[in-house]
């Protein structure tokens, strides 16, 4: 089917600067932060913001390192954390920053790996925390929470000095990590479960009732406190209390509504996350999930809670598509979003309280906040993660052309039923010249179709691009580019999508991918190209196609010096990673997941197989530190680097024996841990409603059955390396349940005409690693 956007009349985005508000100088470092009406800068150069939510309080502290260096490896930028009151000030007067808790050591640990910091400071949050995220003992006192009284102030204002205390040093002013400070969370929309009463009453919290006064409130005490930070945040949502002029509104999205089924009924419906929207313009001031209460244009449309997963809730399990979170990203990226923000990019586990055991919100597990996130619970790399690094890895080589294009839709595309999944769904962002070609074919309930044979005509000023014979698996996404720049060469139009560009002293190399079911194709202006790969150009256009199930590369020679393409395949554009080593930009493609500190590289051990190829672009040599595996040297193409071959026998999962104790209950041991071993997974599949890991009658671990694999990290979780005694309960499943209460003497028990609760297998996954120097 051929489509035709006219964008003979399009024009560049105005873009001013807004409020000295939102700004801040680093003296340390000779950085200033700023905000255009459109995106944030840093010495007056766009800044593509990339945050991603990681709950320092429900990850353990051994991890925090590894999972800041994942998130940096992923192409996050900046990191926001909810600061949970109960989980410092559990009881009243008795503030707790120690451990999991230790707020200014996570801080320190994200300035060590150059990585932006805002804080969520609440005093409410939600996070599926109990109450919250406000302590029970707040609610017996005198007066009412989330409003301007006397004594809610007063000890809010305790919490900030106390939040003050841990930050000093730490802000960007000071050289340091934190940017931004988010107040509150959602006023005036959402509420929590007050859980004193769940069970019984079931009372919800206050909402709030006093709009900007108490969001401006909170603000003044914060910054009288000394939490003074560039810009302030707070949710813009939902008709939630929203200052514009003094906070920036962040925006999000889920695709699953687990919070509907306390009183819905039937099937999740497909939602409108994935239809495209211009939500950058005036003209066009309200939207799907957006309303602002300022005009769209005066402020950038930035986002802090896109899902990049979601929580199983006790009346809703289900196993998150990964491919979800990027189409997402996609989606509010062509939307005029320059600045992404993912809820969650990290999972964790709720740390237990003093008084109250579990401190977790009654709907969700007690301890697991897995939130099927990029990076899992105990630091698992899951599929999103690598195809979210990809489209970041986009987003930071290219920002400065990107941020500045403006959002133009064809007709009627905000239109599209979410269920219609044969309408192809496209956007652009372009300055009338040049830009990108958005598109999405994924949708979250339906089953999604490939794509194929698609055409889409864009009609500039000075010629048509055309997209032809454009197809995509079902699922998939692209950002495809058009009037290109490349070192002077013009990319007409490229069926395949920008990844990065590495320049030395001997050449300029692209690089980009085939987006799956695409078949590569770059079409060029021959002006100034004098050969291509040894060709002289026959006509003013020049057409490269190439493999969709290989890598491949040409070279381009001219008038503009050397440049070689280099087209990935979707594959392999997940193992495509971006360093920089002693200030160089360095390519590397590696299907492990791993980090890299500054000065060594840490490789886990691959999910399947027992080989890893490390390769970079351009070459370093690559020394093992130890001997813990088998390396050797390999070239291919314009890549150099090693292949790592581990024990196989040490990284296949091994079945473990169980014991039937109860009709639903069974007793495994786990061998002692090794310090050589980064983790080991035990693995659980079974059936039924929920299961618990208990160690000597504690409760180490619990899972809402969605049908996948529940693992736990032993060596997170276990209060010693020795061999363990652990115990697995699986609630069943039930049907036609019911409380017999015949009884004249209060005698009350469950009848059920079946129940469901069977284990099919428990296993051992170890994952291993490896540490590199580069010479």
């Amino acid at each position: 089917m051929e489509h035709y956007m006219d964008l003979r009349n399009a024009e560049k985005k105005h873009i001013v600067p807004i409020s000295d508000k939102f700004g801040g100088k680093d003296s340390v470092h000779n950085k200033e932060l700023s905000f255009t009406n459109y995106y944030m800068e840093i010495n007056g150069k766009p800044f593509m913001g990339i945050s991603g939510e990681c709950h320092y309080s429900r990850v353990h502290q051994e991890q925090w390192e590894d999972t800041i260096l994942k998130m940096k490896m992923a192409g996050i930028n900046i990191i926001s954390t909810y600061i949970f009151w109960i989980h410092h000030e559990e009881k009243e007067g008795f503030f707790r920053f120690d451990g999991n808790r230790n707020v200014r050591k996570f801080i320190q640990l994200c300035a060590k790996h150059g990585m932006y910091v805002i804080v969520r400071i609440g005093p409410f949050d939600h996070g599926e925390v109990r109450n919250g995220g406000i302590p029970d003992w707040m609610y017996g006192k005198p007066f009412e929470c989330r409003c301007t009284s006397e004594g809610f102030l007063h000890y809010t204002r305790i919490l900030y000095r106390k939040l003050a205390k841990q930050f000093e040093g730490l802000y960007f002013k000071d050289g340091s990590p934190i940017i931004g400070t988010q107040i509150d969370n959602e006023y005036m929309h959402s509420a929590a479960p007050w859980e004193l009463t769940s069970g019984s009453s079931n009372e919800w919290i206050s909402g709030g009732t006093e709009g900007n006064v108490y969001m401006l409130a909170l603000k003044k005490i914060a910054q009288e406190e000394g939490i003074v930070t560039p810009f302030y945040t707070c949710t813009g949502w939902g008709g939630a209390a929203a200052p514009a002029e003094d906070m920036l509104p962040l925006w999000g999205g889920y695709a699953f509504w687990p919070w509907i089924y306390y009183d819905y009924k039937g099937e999740h419906p497909a939602t409108p996350e994935y239809i495209y929207r211009d939500n950058h313009n005036s003209a066009v001031t309200k939207t799907y999930n957006y309303d602002p209460t300022y005009e769209p244009e005066s402020l950038p449309y930035a986002c802090c809670e896109m899902g990049g997963g979601m929580a199983c809730y006790y009346q809703y399990r289900f196993k998150l598509p990964f491919e979800s979170v990027d189409a997402m990203a996609n989606i509010k990226l062509a939307s005029g979003c320059n600045f992404l923000g993912y809820y969650m990019f990290c999972g964790g586990s709720n740390p237990k309280g003093e008084r109250t055991l579990f401190l977790n919100e009654g709907q969700c597990p007690k301890i697991s906040y897995d939130y099927q996130a990029p990076i899992g619970e105990y630091g698992q790399v899951r599929p999103s993660y690598h195809r979210l690094r990809v489209l970041h890895t986009f987003m930071t080589n290219f920002s400065e052309q990107l941020c500045p294009l403006k959002t133009i839709l064809p007709e009627g595309s905000q239109e599209i039923d979410p269920k219609d999944v044969d309408t192809l769904r496209y956007a652009v962002r372009t300055d009338g010249k040049s830009g990108f070609l958005f598109l999405n074919n994924f949708q979250d309930h339906v089953e999604c179709k490939d794509k194929k044979s698609e055409k889409i005509v864009l009609a500039l000023a000075d010629r048509e691009v055309v997209f032809d014979n454009l197809s995509m698996k079902a699922g998939e996404e692209a950002i495809l580019p058009f009037g290109m720049d490349v070192e002077g060469y013009q990319l007409i139009c490229a069926k395949a999508q920008p990844l990065s560009v590495i320049r030395t002293a001997e050449k300029t190399v692209y690089f980009f991918f085939a987006p799956n079911g695409m078949e590569g194709e770059y079409v060029w202006d021959s002006k100034g190209v004098k050969m291509v790969d040894g060709k002289e150009p026959q006509a003013d256009t020049i057409s490269v196609k190439v493999s969709d199930d290989r890598m491949s590369s040409y070279i381009l020679e001219g008038e503009h010096g050397a440049v070689e393409i280099v087209t990935l395949t979707r594959k392999q554009s997940l193992d495509f990673y971006n360093l920089d080593i002693e200030g160089k930009k360095c390519a590397v493609l590696c299907n492990s997941p791993f980090i890299y500190d500054g000065t060594k590289i840490s490789l886990e051990s691959p999910g399947e197989g027992a080989e890893t190829n490390l390769l970079l672009y351009p070459g370093k040599e690559i020394a093992q530190i130890g001997n813990c595996v088998s390396v050797k040297t390999v070239t291919e193409g314009i890549w150099s680097g090693i292949k790592v071959d581990w024990d196989k026998q040490k990284l296949e999962s091994v079945a473990i024996e169980t014991k039937q104790t109860g009709s639903a209950r069974f007793t495994i041991k786990v061998p002692e841990l090794t310090e050589e071993d980064k983790d080991v997974l035990l693995q659980i599949s079974y059936k039924g409603d929920i299961g618990y890991l208990f160690e000597d009658g504690e409760l180490l671990s619990d899972n809402f059955c969605n049908g996948d694999v529940w693992e736990i990290g032993l060596k997170e979780v276990l209060k010693t390396d020795r061999e363990n005694l652990l115990t697995i309960l699986i609630t069943p499943l039930k049907a036609d349940a019911t409380v017999d209460v015949s009884s004249t003497m209060a005698g009350r028990t469950e009848q059920m005409k079946a129940a469901v609760a069977e284990l099919y297998s428990v296993s051992l996954k170890t994952v291993k690693r490896a540490s590199f120097i580069l010479l």
